[in-house]
């Protein structure tokens, strides 16, 4: 059995660790209720604008003709990894990473692959493996739809020119504090809606033109696809950490509960053992 001064260091030092721990689950709780009401306030908005341009473009006839819709042969894949520029937030970031390795090796085998970092575990680990032609890490420092719409448009920019056939996007989609979904979702070509219910088409008079609408409608929706992806997994991410930290101070918890119980039989041991010695002493010179 470990001796007295051992167990309490360890005592200490679980103590310590249960303390931060404790810390940060409260700071992670307070950015997620934040981060929460963004991602929540944003949907509606994101899911209205996508079904309007839908509709539009599905009451063309033929192709619309725009250039983010150009479906080319798939030679030269670019993917956008979204994950968190800190760690301690359970396997948040690690889904996330096997996903865009996963893209990479399988699905996209015999491409060429390169990727985009919106976090700097994404560059990291990435890095290493792939060529990552930009890193966004920042994005995070002031997280607002003008500096998300800047890297929008260096997605779209690289797509018109021709550089990449196809850009995927992959993040965390926020459901609750406990429960992160992997997303991969198509940014560029624009996924056609194969069927769409047109409802009363013949009722509105567009000004200007449908065509025209559309033009002006796909790059505001990529630019909102994009903010929305990465404020899911913001707002993912904080309650990752959350949880994590929450399941870390339980277990710190336990540790240090099991460490006292550990120290209080050593303890009472050590007691006993110098009683037993005094009463043996005692006995002896009785004799």
């Amino acid at each position: 059995m470990a001796n007295l001064k051992e167990i309490r260091n360890r005592i200490s030092s679980v103590s310590s660790t249960m303390q931060i721990t404790s810390a940060m689950k409260m700071v992670s709780a307070a950015k997620l209720k934040k981060a929460q009401d963004a991602i929540t306030a944003m949907r509606p908005y994101a899911d209205k604008l996508t079904e309007l341009l839908q509709n539009l473009s599905a009451s063309l006839e033929g192709d619309s003709g725009s250039v983010y819709a150009d479906n080319r042969i798939v030679n030269k894949v670019l993917i956008v990894s979204v994950t968190s520029n800190r760690g301690l937030c359970g396997a948040f970031n690690t889904n996330i990473l096997k996903q865009s390795v996963n893209l990479a090796d399988n699905v996209y085998a015999g491409k060429s692959v390169d990727f985009v970092a919106v976090g700097k575990k994404a560059n990291d680990f990435l890095g290493k493996r792939f060529n990552v032609i930009a890193n966004h890490s920042g994005v995070y420092d002031d997280l607002t739809f003008d500096n998300v719409a800047d890297i929008a448009e260096s997605l779209m920019a690289l797509f018109t020119e021709g550089a990449y056939d196809r850009i995927e996007i992959v993040y965390n989609k926020f459901k609750n504090a406990a429960t992160q979904i992997v997303m991969t979702e198509q940014f560029l070509p624009i996924v056609p809606l194969e069927e769409v219910e047109v409802t009363a088409s013949a009722d509105y008079t567009f000004e200007p033109t449908k065509l025209e609408i559309i033009e002006q409608l796909i790059p505001k929706s990529l630019k909102t696809q994009l903010y929305k992806g990465i404020r899911d997994s913001f707002a993912s991410e904080h309650g990752a950490r959350m949880t994590a930290m929450h399941k870390a101070t339980d277990n710190a918890t336990e540790m240090r509960d099991q460490l006292k119980l550990t120290y209080n039989k050593a303890r009472q041991a050590a007691i006993t053992n110098e009683i037993l010695e005094i009463v043996g002493g005692a006995e002896a010179l009785n004799n």
